[in-house]
């Protein structure tokens, strides 16, 4: 099976950000310090937490658990993004000031929870689909303020960032259509203003393929389409001049229950907004240790 190129670019996640992002989101949370931890704690007391997982799980978070822990504390990771980790299994620990590992636990474990559970999801996705040879896609479908780091996830995961944001990508959906009038106004109009920027098309028959294709898009999503309309679009779209070169996924009702059937229609690549915003935290605890 050919390997279409993607339409939309990746975007490698800045580790400066994550310090940054980190840094915000400690100081949601102790905002005054903290006021347990500062009045039962010696200030000089040092310790070891230990990063354990309590089931089994992909690991997501080797950018964000440094981030967590300012120097003097030391943290050591024994897994990578990606890593499959058994349950049981230490992740990684971080030594210094008692005071300081305390307090920043929870924002820690909320963030490597949540990664940790996305990229877990993604593998099992990813697992299902590898015969297949075609990319398990994201959405926009993320958390405001840490679309970043879920996608980040996503690709420990195994999976694909589809488009970042609405400035790096066209992706032209039901609403736009209706808003320009038909698909082919909505294509001439990018056409004029964004020249260079591929045009990927949201389509929910073969009556609007046939009209894409006319209009020379780059991309189709079939958009809530049965497993048959699915495989009659892309025999539709590869049939046409040039249709090898086009990039098809598919998306909407996709679970992991059917995600190997429309594996088979042909598509490139298929877009799951749960992968973001339906996993499940996964357990993972930092226990201090002698």
């Amino acid at each position: 099976m050919m390997v279409r190129r993607l339409l939309f670019q990746e975007t490698p996640i800045d580790p400066g950000w994550v310090r940054r992002e980190v840094a915000r989101f400690l100081a949601e949370d102790a905002p005054e310090g903290d006021a347990t931890t500062d009045a039962v704690v010696p200030e000089n007391l040092t310790a070891t937490g230990q990063i354990e997982a309590g089931e089994e799980l992909v690991f997501a978070g080797a950018l964000v658990v440094p981030s967590c822990f300012d120097k003097p504390c030391e943290v050591n990771l024994n897994v990578a993004d990606g890593q499959r980790v058994a349950a049981g299994e230490v992740i990684g620990s971080v030594s210094g000031p008692a005071r300081q590992i305390l307090t920043r636990e929870r924002v820690t474990l909320n963030l490597v929870q949540r990664l940790s559970g996305i990229a877990t999801l993604t593998r099992t996705f990813v697992d299902k689909v590898a015969p297949y040879r075609i990319k398990i896609l994201d959405t926009r479908k993320t958390t405001p303020g840490l679309r970043r780091l879920e996608k980040y996830a996503v690709a420990a995961g195994g999976g694909t960032n589809h488009r970042m944001d609405l400035s790096s990508g066209i992706l032209v959906k039901d609403n736009h259509i209706k808003a320009a009038g038909d698909i082919t106004a909505a294509v001439e109009g990018l056409r004029r203003h964004r020249p260079q920027m591929h045009v990927e098309v949201e389509v929910e028959d073969a009556a609007q393929v046939k009209v894409g294709l006319a209009a020379g898009v780059d991309g189709f999503l079939l958009d809530n389409m049965s497993v048959e309309q699915a495989r009659d679009c892309v025999a539709l779209i590869r049939a046409h001049p040039g249709g090898e070169e086009i990039f098809v996924e598919a998306s909407g009702g996709i679970e992991l229950s059917n995600v190997d059937e429309y594996a088979l229609t042909g598509v490139d690549g298929i877009s799951i907004g749960a992968l973001t915003h339906s996993a499940r935290s996964v357990d993972i605890r930092l226990e201090l240790v002698p």
